[in-house]
Parts: structure tokens; C-alpha cells; sequence
């Protein structure tokens, strides 16, 4: 372990950050990341200007990410397990996925089109002001499946990696590649290494959270669908990690996901995730479901992976 931290302490402390944010949510004042989005907008303002944009976005990164995770390992050697556990509650965003999204699902089912375009807006860049019902159940069901991986999955791998300090490299670099990600005329330079990091990072995570969606869908012909559409249509997503956690998603749900979405007034024709009928307010609440069911998965599979560390060094003690 890159941490330090035994199996069993890694398996107790999983536990205790994810019941701490289900608990306890996200911090509504003075959120660490918060803060750090402000930072990262001051670094870009500054130094995205001039040219060797991709060098000046390489030290802007570093700037921003490497001492912040230096002083978390600092902060780890010096307090321990509390350390970790407040780094991992920090990072972590399950219950954030819960309270942007549900509340998307009951203006639906209330036929309160307004609240749901509103509240959808927050959590997505596609445009929203005239979305149809359809529209928005998909957006948000596409965004709970993708943001499982970058605000939960992706972190409970980083910490089971590094502790704390990996979940925090982790969810600062995908912070700045939400900010600095996207190939348009301002960033195509300047923020290529963070999405290249962020992209790095995300490879195994990914995948875990791909293949935990298909495990977890219904009965032997949803678990084969959802492995169908992560194999034959992730390949056609831009994105290397988007693809296969929201292709097996969508598979798992049984639902047709993609496809066009506006973005600033041109519409974007996406490939096609997924099979069977489009989303509607009652595939938000599923797709939730999928989420949180592969989160009691992964702390299932650390609790085992911790006893057997134990069993083991039982073992070699007796021997």
C-alpha cells in the first residue's frame, strides 16, 4: 500500500467516508474543492496567455495539484488515520449525486417542467432551457452513470491506492479537467495535460465501475447487454473512460442513452449507449440505484479483502 495503511484500515476507513458523506454531505460552507476551483481559475487567468500553452498548462497543473497533495501526505504522516478518513469525506460525492439528481426525478413525476430544466442545468453543460421530459431523464441519468465513476468510484480506488493523498491527487486532477477539458479555442492547449492526466487516472477506475454496473444488472441477458454495449459501442465515445461507464450503464438499465444534445445552440449528434427504451422520471431514481448498489459492492469486496489480509497474517503467525 502506497498509504501505509493496512487492508483492514483501508476497508474501515472506505466505510467511514462514504456513511460520513451520506451523513453529513458536502461541506456548505468553505468546501475544500470550492476552494480549489477558485485557485485553478486564478492559475488559468493568469497563465493561459502568450504562447507554449501546452508547456504553461503542464505548470499550471502542477502548481495547482502537487503542493495541495504534498501537504496531505504531510498532514497524513502527522495525523493518521483521522487524516485519511477526513481527505477520503472530502472527496467523495455520493450523496452529491443523490440531492442534484432525485430532486430532477420528482419535479418530473410532479410535471413541474420548469424546476426539472432548472435543476438539470446545474449538473449539465448541454443546454436545458426548452429540454422535453425525455431530454432531461436522460441527461441525468447519463450523468449519474459518468459521475459515479469521477465523483465515487474513481476516489474509493485513488484511497485504496494512496489514502487520502490519492483520493485528493485524484479528484483535484479530475477537478481541473472539468475546468480545463474541453477542445474548444481556449483550452485546446493550455488544458491538454490535464484532461491527458485526468485520462490516465480514470483508465482502471473506469473500467472497475464498467464492469461493477455489469455485475450488478438483472439476470444473465442484462448482465450479457450491458457487457455488449461496453464492448461494441465504448469505442465510438471520444472520451476513453466516459464510454465504457456510461455504455454498460445504460445497458444495465435496459435504456437508450445518447444520441443529439445541444450544446450552446448547435446540436450535437452523439453515438448511440445503450439498449431499450428511452429515460424517463423513473430511470433517474434507477440509475441512482445502480450507483449506490456498486458502492455497497466495492465496500463489500474491501471488507472481504480485509479479512482475508487478516485470515492470512493469522495464518503466517500460527505457521
Amino acid at each position: 500500500m502506497l498509504s501505509g495503511l493496512s487492508w483492514p484500515a483501508v476497508a474501515v476507513l472506505l466505510a467511514a467516508g462514504v456513511l460520513l458523506d451520506l451523513l453529513l454531505g458536502e461541506a456548505r460552507r468553505y468546501h475544500p474543492l470550492v476552494g480549489f476551483g477558485n485557485l485553478a481559475g486564478a492559475i488559468e487567468r493568469r497563465m493561459n496567455k502568450g504562447g507554449m500553452r501546452i508547456g504553461r498548462g503542464a505548470l499550471g497543473w502542477g502548481l495547482a495539484v502537487l503542493p495541495l497533495t504534498a501537504a496531505a501526505v504531510w498532514l497524513c504522516g502527522l495525523a493518521g488515520a483521522v487524516a485519511h478518513g477526513l481527505l477520503l469525506y472530502f472527496c467523495i460525492g455520493l450523496r452529491s449525486l443523490r440531492d442534484h439528481n432525485l430532486p430532477i426525478a420528482a419535479a418530473l413525476r410532479g410535471g413541474d417542467l420548469a424546476a426539472a430544466r432548472e435543476l438539470t442545468g446545474r449538473i449539465v453543460s448541454r443546454d436545458t432551457f426548452d429540454a422535453s421530459e425525455a431530454d432531461l431523464a436522460k441527461a441525468s441519468a447519463e450523468s449519474l452513470l459518468e459521475n459515479g465513476n469521477d465523483a465515487v468510484f474513481g476516489t474509493l480506488f485513488w484511497f485504496a491506492v494512496a489514502g487520502g493523498p490519492g483520493a485528493l491527487l485524484f479528484r483535484l486532477a479530475n477537478t481541473l479537467d472539468a475546468m480545463w477539458g474541453y477542445r474548444n479555442q481556449r483550452f485546446l492547449l493550455f488544458g491538454r495535460v490535464a484532461a491527458r492526466v485526468d485520462d490516465a487516472l480514470n483508465y482502471v477506475p473506469a473500467r472497475l465501475t464498467a464492469l461493477s454496473y455489469v455485475l450488478l444488472a438483472p439476470g444473465a441477458a442484462g448482465k450479457r447487454t450491458a457487457w455488449r454495449c461496453w464492448r461494441e459501442q465504448a469505442p465510438a465515445w471520444s472520451s476513453p473512460n466516459a464510454g465504457p461507464v456510461m455504455a454498460s450503464g445504460a445497458g444495465a438499465l435496459g435504456l437508450s442513452l445518447g444520441g443529439a444534445a445541444r450544446y450552446d445552440g448547435e446540436i450535437e449528434q452523439r453515438p448511440p449507449l445503450g439498449r431499450g427504451a428511452p429515460a424517463a422520471a423513473g430511470d433517474i431514481e434507477r440509475a441512482w440505484r445502480l450507483v449506490w448498489h456498486a458502492t455497497l459492492l466495492w465496500l463489500m469486496l474491501a471488507a472481504v479483502s480485509a479479512v482475508s489480509a487478516v485470515m492470512t497474517g493469522a495464518g503466517v503467525r500460527h505457521a
